[in-house]
């Protein structure tokens, strides 16, 4: 009998599908982003400047999120090379862009993980890790919290909720404690305490299809906890919206939650987000060098606007730093409430 080969879905058709759920699946006019902005008084969302250059490294990583929009897993196999990190590179020194933000996937699974921070700390740039934490403690990274305390890089470690049941629900059995173990490392190098130069920011993420909590009572709520129940230090937290795009799409739309959580989401659209979205500051590259406004559109194959530089390679500050923001309604998420953002709520 000759076996049945299964066709697996690119990540471009993927994509596609995703972008094309959302926009054939509205919970009523007030899905009509760009419709919104323009009743806010902006006609055209444009960048205002570039102060982040954003690397997504790839998809490989050593575990896998229920709330991960960039459907990344130890199954994956795309990650950035050498060559597009030394373009990167190229362009951080020649620009004068002054933050490098490292994202994945793991980032540091990558094999220019430091190569690419090392390097841009030499540029004297800001460099940030978005980190699991549990790959730590992962074999083969055994030096890497002390690699990254050397450097002086910024750690922004993902800790969706200071209780083991609710995190290990949405990381995976066992995650809670392999954090909490990686952030006593981070904070015996001094990370996260008063004085010592290295900066861990905690990022939550509400485990169902709700609107984060007020940023600055959880961020009370989680120090509290996390010093008496491990002893932990942290510099500060950030809420982050899910965003309806890959594994949480997947999960609104087989628990039927979809269309409730875009009403949500666009009812509430707070015009006051608009002046501080991430995207209007950030330049996002993806693991072949394709440049976006943000790693939402990203994961979506939204490029940057037509007539636009479009890969990394041709970047041209002259052109990107006041380019017109391509939107959608996954943008909700960014303007509802106190806003979101990569660097947490916006207001």
């Amino acid at each position: 009998m000759t076996p049945t080969l299964l066709r697996q879905k690119s990540p471009l058709a993927e994509a596609s599908n995703q972008l094309r759920i959302l926009r054939t699946q509205p919970a009523g006019k007030a899905l009509a982003f760009a419709e919104r902005l323009r009743e806010s008084g902006t006609v055209i969302l444009r960048a205002t400047g570039i102060e982040v250059l954003q690397l997504n490294l790839g998809k490989v990583c050593n575990q896998t999120c229920a709330h991960c929009h960039v459907d990344a897993g130890p199954e994956r196999r795309e990650s950035m090379s050498r060559e597009t990190a030394e373009l990167c590179l190229r362009v951080l020194e020649s620009s004068g862009i002054p933050t490098l933000d490292l994202t994945g996937g793991a980032p540091e699974l990558n094999p220019q993980f430091r190569f690419l921070a090392r390097e841009a700390r030499r540029l004297a740039r800001r460099v940030i890790d978005r980190s699991n934490l549990t790959i730590l403690l992962a074999p083969g990274f055994d030096d890497l919290a002390e690699f990254l305390a050397s450097e002086g890089v910024e750690v922004v470690a993902s800790l969706p909720c200071y209780l083991e049941e609710n995190c290990d629900r949405q990381r995976g059995s066992g995650v809670y404690q392999r954090s909490i173990d990686a952030l006593r490392r981070l904070n015996r190098l001094g990370y996260g305490r008063p004085g010592s130069g290295l900066v861990l920011h905690l990022v939550y993420n509400p485990v169902g299809p709700s609107l984060p909590p007020p940023q600055p009572e959880l961020e009370v709520a989680y120090r509290r906890e996390l010093r008496e129940r491990h002893g932990i230090e942290f510099t500060h937290l950030y809420t982050i919206t899910n965003m309806p795009i890959s594994r949480f799409l997947d999960a609104l739309l087989r628990n039927g939650q979809h269309e409730a959580y875009m009403e949500k989401l666009a009812m509430a659209f707070n015009p006051a987000t608009i002046d501080r979205l991430m995207c209007r500051t950030t330049l996002s590259v993806d693991w072949r060098g394709y440049l976006y406004d943000c790693d939402f559109n990203q994961m979506l194959e939204l490029g940057v606007a037509g007539g636009l530089p479009q890969h990394i390679r041709d970047f041209d500050p002259a052109m990107l730093i006041d380019r017109p923001i391509v939107t959608g309604p996954h943008c909700f998420g960014c303007t509802a409430g106190q806003g979101s953002s990569c660097q947490g709520m916006l207001l």
